[in-house]
């Protein structure tokens, strides 16, 4: 196996404040303490390579039970958001686009990989960036679509440049193009939100397409076009994507998802072709599975991203 010795660094955000259920804002610290850093050290992919922990970008509180209707702790996700945004900016060694530092981020809920994407952005405002949005869920609603008010089911739209001035603002969205981003393993999708990324630029692939050798193709194809036209790829990858019935500790567990061997090989298969400048692990709540397996899976899948063939 080839490796990336470029380094790693890891930034928590410890945030649950983008919906109603809270647990999320535990995970960062949860993880370290489960050993997270030591298995990736021992995961043999990941030999040589310098992994660094810049600690989590404070957030107090965590959680906070909110009951807008069109987005739940608004001021509070956009404040901590452009800090989350400095932060990852800071942290980045933006000196070399063909060895720069890597991103990884532990989250906390979603909104964590568009402040992750905005950091990115502020270390490397020439590069282009593609991203791969593996979720259970589209992710893709705003304030005007959500049936819920949970920002935490807006931050792919918002890195896109879709919804409220102020939240698309947060995250200096957009960050992407359309047409260099795409969803994996999305299965349970409001109806407004469907529709607008089914009319949209992004590529969808779902986790039964994923686990037979076309999906995986129709993968690799896509990433080869994307990567004509990039300079890198951010993996934003929220663990309830994989299917519940392994026990994960997710925040929403969602039956019929990915097999994790299936989502290792489809991170391999992006990261063989596309540099991968960041992978952000969300939507995980140790409090409700098998955490010591669900920190050992984000090691792996992190493995899978940040080494080639």
């Amino acid at each position: 196996m080839r490796k990336m010795y470029a380094p790693i660094a890891i930034v928590g955000v410890p945030t649950a404040l983008g919906g109603h259920l809270p647990g999320m804002e535990r995970t960062p610290a949860g993880l370290r303490g489960l050993g997270l850093v030591d298995r990736l050290r021992a995961r043999a992919g990941l030999a040589g390579v310098e992994i660094r922990d810049a600690g989590d970008l404070p957030i107090e509180p965590g959680f906070r039970p909110d009951d807008d209707p069109r987005a739940r702790n608004r001021e509070a996700i956009c404040e901590f958001l452009a800090r989350e945004r400095d932060l990852v900016a800071a942290t980045l060694d933006a000196s070399d686009l063909a060895s720069p530092t890597r991103l990884l981020i532990l989250g906390g809920d979603c909104t964590a990989n568009a402040g992750a994407m905005a950091g990115l952005r502020a270390a490397r405002p020439a590069a282009r960036l593609a991203i791969a949005w593996f979720d259970a869920h589209g992710d893709f609603n705003t304030p005007d679509t959500t049936p819920s008010g949970n920002v935490f089911g807006m931050p792919f739209a918002m890195l896109c440049g879709r919804g409220d001035a102020d939240l698309v603002a947060a995250v200096d969205g957009p960050t992407v193009m359309e047409q260099d981003a795409a969803l994996f393993g999305g299965q349970v999708l409001d109806e407004t939100e469907s529709r607008m990324l089914a009319a949209s630029p992004i590529a969808q692939f779902g986790a039964g397409m994923l686990g037979r050798a076309a999906g995986q193709a129709s993968v690799a194809g896509w990433a080869a076009v994307v990567a004509g036209r990039v300079d890198g790829l951010y993996i934003a990858f929220d663990l309830d994507c994989l299917d519940a019935a392994a026990g994960w500790a997710v925040a929403m567990p969602e039956p019929g998802g990915l097999a994790l061997e299936t989502a290792l090989a489809t991170v391999g298969v992006l990261a063989a072709v596309i540099p991968v400048v960041g992978f952000g692990a969300t939507g995980v709540n140790l409090e409700n599975g098998d955490a010591p397996a669900t920190a050992d899976a984000i090691a792996r899948l992190a493995e899978a991203a940040f080494t080639l063939p």
